[in-house]
C-alpha cells in the first residue's frame, strides 16, 4: 500500500479555498513510484475538470497502468483542473499547476495528455495549460516545451481544438500507445517540428501542423485491472469499476459513441470477475459498477451477475449497472442485482423518444409492447420509483411527439399505482438533441435555444402530479456542444476569446455564461448558428478526414433510413454493412 504526502505546492493555499480535499492528494494506490531521475519519458494525464470528477474517469485508471506495465523508463502521472478560487490564488502567488503523485510542475513532463471527453471542458484546457506556465498556441511553444497531446471523443473532430493540441491520438489508447511512447522518448532533444513530423507517420495520430488522413487504431483484446487507485475523498463515482466490452452493436442513429466504438468486443466472464474481485480485495470498496454502452448486451451478463454474488455478498458489496433497455431481459437482471442490495433503489431507462414513430427514426429498437412488459415487470417486482430519459429537437419530431413524452410518464405512474405501488414516483429528464459528427445525423439542423427552450416548458406544462418530476437541460449549454461538437479551426479563436473573457466550467451551472461566448463569437466575426445549421450531404464536413472505420456512405444510408422510418437491425443479427465486420 503507498499513500501520498501532503507536500503539495497548493497545501499552503489549501485553508483559503472551497473544497480543499480537491488539493489535498494522499490517495491510496497498489504500486510503488517509478524514479523521477531514471524515467526516459514522463507523462502526465490532464483531465480537464476538478478531481472528484476526473477520479471518475475510468480511462485514466486503464492509461496509467498500461504505461506502467510498459516498464520503469516511463512515468504516468495526473493532474485535474484547479477551481476558480484555487486559480486566481495560484495566480496571485506565481504557483504552477503541479501533478498529483510526483508534485511535479506541469512543464517539467516530457508529454501532458489530455482527455477531450466533452466540449464544455475545453476552456479548462487553456486553463490548464496557462498555470503550467506554457504558451497556449502550439506554433508559440518552444523545443523544450513538453508536447501536448489529446485524446477522446473530442479528438474525433480535432480542428476544434488543432490551434492548442500539438498531437490528436485517433482510437484506443492499449492500440496507440506501445507505437506513441517509444517515438516520443526517442525523439527527445530534437527540434519540435522534427518530433511531430515524426509522429505524423504513426498510425492513428494527427498533427495539425502536418495535416493528412487519419485512421482510427483499435485494440482486439482490453486491457485488465487488477487493482485500482483510491482517492482520499469521495467522487462522483466512488466504485470500483470493470468494463465488460467496448463497443455496441444496436445502431442508434443519435450516438456517436456507438458509431465510433465499433466493432464489440467482449471481456471472458471470468476474467471479468477475477477483476472485480480482486479490484474489490485490493481497495476495499463496497461497490463495483459493470461499465460498457449497454451492460445488458454482454453475452455473459447473467453468469457474471450469478457468479459474482456470494462473494460479494460475503464482502457486503454490491453491483451497480447503468440505465437499462426497455426489455424483460433487462429488468431480470436487474432483479439479479437486487439480491446483492438491501433493498429496492430507483431503476433507470432511456425511451430517448416519446412516440413509436419517433423512436424507429433514431433506431431506438424498442417497441410499445416492449416498454408496457417492462414496466409491469418492474412494478410487479417491487420497484417504485422510476428515472426516464428522453430527447427533444430529433430529427422529424412534431408536436405530438413532445406531448407524448408527458403521456408515456403519466401512463408509468399509472401503472405503478394501479399495480399497488403507493409510493411510486417517475423523475424524467429531457435534454435537448445535438447532431454529433460521425454519425447518421451528423448533417442534421440543431434546434435554436429558442425552439428547445419552447418545447422543455411544453413538456413540463403538461405535467400536473407531484410524483411526476420533470426537469429538462439548459438550451444555453446544448447550444454550446452543439457549436464546438461540429466546429472547424475558426473556432479555436472563439475559444480563445471566451476563455480569455472569463469562460471556465462551461458545464457548470454556476460558473457558464452564454453571453461570453456570443461575444467571442461577435469578436472573431462569426455566427455560432453557421455550426449547428443543416449540412449538405455533398458538403465536405471538417472531421472527413478522420476515420472512424465505419463509411460515410453508410451513415449517409441510415439517415436515409432514418427519415424513412425504417429500422436497421441489430449487428449481432446481421451485418449492416458499416464497413467494419464483427469481431467475434
Amino acid at each position: 500500500m503507498y499513500f501520498e504526502e501532503f507536500d503539495s505546492p497548493e497545501w499552503s493555499l489549501m485553508s483559503q479555498v472551497s473544497r480543499p480535499s480537491r488539493y489535498a492528494g494522499s490517495e491510496w494506490r497498489p504500486y510503488p513510484k517509478n524514479s523521477w531521475e531514471d524515467a526516459e519519458l514522463r507523462i502526465c494525464l490532464a483531465f480537464p475538470d476538478v478531481y472528484e470528477i476526473g477520479m471518475s474517469y475510468y480511462g485514466f485508471q486503464i492509461i496509467e497502468a498500461f504505461i506502467r506495465g510498459m516498464g520503469k523508463k516511463y512515468i504516468a502521472d495526473r493532474a485535474y483542473c484547479v477551481w476558480p478560487d484555487m486559480e486566481a490564488l495560484m495566480r496571485e502567488h506565481s504557483t504552477p499547476l503541479t501533478s498529483v503523485e510526483h508534485k511535479k510542475p506541469l512543464e517539467e513532463f516530457d508529454v501532458i495528455a489530455f482527455t477531450l471527453q466533452h466540449e464544455a471542458g475545453y476552456t479548462n484546457i487553456l486553463t490548464m495549460t496557462d498555470l503550467a506556465g506554457l504558451r497556449l498556441k502550439s506554433s508559440e511553444r518552444s523545443d523544450s516545451d513538453p508536447l501536448i497531446i489529446a485524446g477522446g471523443y473530442g479528438a474525433y473532430v480535432p480542428e476544434v481544438m488543432s490551434a492548442f493540441i500539438d498531437v490528436f491520438c485517433i482510437g484506443e489508447a492499449e492500440a496507440l500507445l506501445p507505437q506513441l511512447l517509444p517515438v516520443l522518448a526517442g525523439t527527445k532533444g530534437l527540434p519540435r517540428a522534427d518530433r511531430l513530423k515524426e509522429i505524423s507517420s504513426l498510425p492513428g495520430m494527427y498533427v495539425p501542423l502536418f495535416p493528412g488522413r487519419v485512421e482510427r487504431q483499435i485494440s482486439r483484446e482490453l486491457f485488465t485491472l487488477d487493482s485500482m487507485i483510491v482517492p482520499s475523498v469521495g467522487i462522483v463515482h466512488d466504485r470500483a469499476a470493470i468494463e465488460l466490452f467496448r463497443g455496441c452493436s444496436r445502431g442508434c442513429r443519435f450516438c456517436q459513441a456507438g458509431m465510433v466504438n465499433r466493432p464489440v468486443r467482449e471481456r471472458p466472464v471470468d476474467e471479468a470477475r477475477r477483476s472485480i474481485l480482486s479490484i474489490i480485495e485490493s481497495t476495499g470498496w463496497e461497490e463495483a459498477g459493470l461499465l460498457s454502452l449497454a451492460s445488458c448486451d454482454y453475452s455473459g451478463i447473467e453468469a457474471l451477475i450469478d457468479g459474482l454474488a456470494e462473494p460479494l455478498n460475503e464482502r457486503h458489496a454490491k453491483l451497480s449497472l447503468p440505465s437499462l433497455r426497455m426489455d424483460g431481459f433487462s429488468v431480470g437482471l436487474a432483479q439479479r442485482l437486487e439480491g446483492l442490495r438491501s433493498k429496492h433503489g430507483s431503476i433507470t431507462f432511456a425511451p430517448e423518444a416519446g412516440t413509436q414513430r419517433l423512436r424507429d427514426v433514431i433506431n431506438k429498437g424498442i417497441n410499445e409492447e416492449m416498454i408496457a412488459a417492462c414496466l409491469k415487470e418492474i412494478f410487479s417486482r417491487g420497484w417504485e420509483r422510476v428515472k426516464l430519459y428522453f430527447m427533444m429537437g430529433l430529427p422529424t419530431e412534431t408536436q405530438d411527439d413532445l406531448e407524448a413524452i408527458a403521456e408515456l410518464s403519466y401512463s408509468t405512474l399509472k401503472l405503478g399505482r394501479s399495480m399497488g405501488r403507493k409510493r411510486v414516483s417517475v423523475s424524467v429528464s429531457v435534454s435537448g438533441f445535438v447532431p454529433k459528427a460521425h454519425t447518421p445525423f451528423q448533417w442534421e439542423r440543431q434546434n435554436s435555444m429558442d425552439e428547445l427552450r419552447e418545447k422543455g416548458r411544453l413538456v413540463k406544462s403538461l405535467v400536473h402530479d407531484r410524483a411526476l418530476n420533470v426537469a429538462y437541460h439548459e438550451p444555453e449549454q446544448t447550444f454550446l456542444e452543439g457549436v464546438l461538437s461540429r466546429g472547424d479551426r475558426r473556432t479555436c479563436d472563439v475559444i480563445l476569446r471566451a476563455w480569455e473573457t472569463g469562460a471556465r466550467f462551461d458545464n457548470w451551472t454556476e460558473y457558464f455564461g452564454l453571453n461570453r461566448w456570443l461575444e467571442a463569437f461577435a469578436y472573431c466575426g462569426l455566427d455560432p448558428e453557421e455550426f449547428t445549421r443543416e449540412r449538405g450531404e455533398a458538403e465536405v464536413l471538417a472531421w472527413d478526414f478522420v476515420s472512424t472505420g465505419v463509411r460515410k456512405d453508410f451513415l449517409l444510408r441510415e439517415r436515409h433510413r432514418a427519415y424513412e422510418g425504417k429500422l436497421t437491425a441489430d449487428c449481432l443479427n446481421g451485418c449492416a454493412a458499416c464497413g467494419l465486420g464483427c469481431v467475434k
